[in-house]
């Protein structure tokens, strides 16, 4: 299977409120939510699907009310204009690496694999893992592994890089892995997640294109549309819930004299909706997944 999909029946409940209506599936992948979502459209509705993943292509459904458009979604509002529409019912954005990206050792992307350091989601972009371990300077490693994969050691880690490296280039994941193999097993496979989840981020510029998506998401959505993301760290779901509250990323919104500010959406629930016992228990990926659901304002 190249990608199972998460909470699929909750997202798409939460996406498809109109079956004349036209959709986005911001993350293609597989396919699996763009077939459920068209499960739910009448001859009249429309779904337009993004990926930027060249292996996404060969997935493609074969429906007239469905459009694949290899780009990647922080072009979101351009991509549809270009097709002529201004204007969406819902959109739907599943984060982070397939399954199918975890699964090729050749991507990089899987801690398990001994491939070269890659982790690229379009393949044509020049910036691979490679380039970030050999070439960025110590401080901007530093910041990396701190901020992106939340690493106390950053800075330790990032200088002992930069020594190795010194003496001989980092290839591969496994010359990787291997400047930190005296770290004791209890600790070494969440370290090497934290890892890879940090270079990972820099690679693709993973939060500056979700904020992208967020506010084109806003722009394009009508009003009572609906925007539905699934995120997968903690990240990614601290900008997607900042979002849905007040349209921001940082700072505080204006507040009229009674203390109360507009909101960009109302929240279908407060809380972040998570798979059961048993969807985990049958897909081990979907144990960090984080479902929220806003209605525009």
């Amino acid at each position: 299977m190249y990608h199972n999909p998460v909470l699929l029946k909750q997202s798409v409940d939460d996406l498809v409120t109109n079956p004349d209506g036209t959709y986005v599936d911001c993350t293609f992948g597989g396919g699996g939510h763009s077939r459920e979502i068209l499960s739910r459209l009448s001859d009249k509705g429309k779904l337009y699907g993004f990926d930027q993943d060249l292996d996404a292509l060969k997935n493609t459904i074969d429906d007239p009310r469905f459009t694949l458009i290899n780009q990647n979604f922080r072009f979101l509002e351009n991509s549809l204009l270009m097709y002529g529409i201004s204007q969406v019912d819902g959109v739907l954005a599943d984060l982070g690496v397939s399954s199918h990206q975890f699964d090729e050792a050749a991507r990089g992307f899987s801690t398990r694999s001994d491939a070269p350091l890659d982790m690229r989601m379009n393949v044509m972009q020049s910036l691979d893992a490679k380039r970030v371990i050999n070439d960025y300077e110590e401080e901007q490693l530093a910041d990396i592994f701190y901020y992106y994969g939340e690493l106390r050691e950053a800075r330790k880690l990032a200088r002992d890089i930069v020594h190795h490296r010194k003496n001989k280039s980092i290839n591969t994941t496994e010359d990787l892995k291997k400047l930190f193999n005296f770290l004791p097993p209890h600790k070494i496979n969440k370290f090497y997640a934290q890892l890879f989840q940090a270079i990972r981020i820099e690679v693709n510029q993973e939060l500056e294109v979700l904020k992208e998506m967020l506010v084109q998401a806003y722009h394009v959505l009508k009003p009572e549309g609906r925007l539905v993301v699934i995120s997968y760290h903690s990240l990614e779901d601290r900008l997607v819930k900042r979002f849905l509250k007040n349209g921001m990323f940082e700072g505080e919104p204006q507040r009229d004299i009674y203390g109360n500010y507009k909101k960009a959406f109302e929240l279908v629930k407060s809380k972040a909706i998570i798979p059961d016992d048993k969807e985990i228990e049958e897909n081990s990926r979907a144990r960090s997944a984080k479902m929220r659901t806003g209605i525009k304002v």
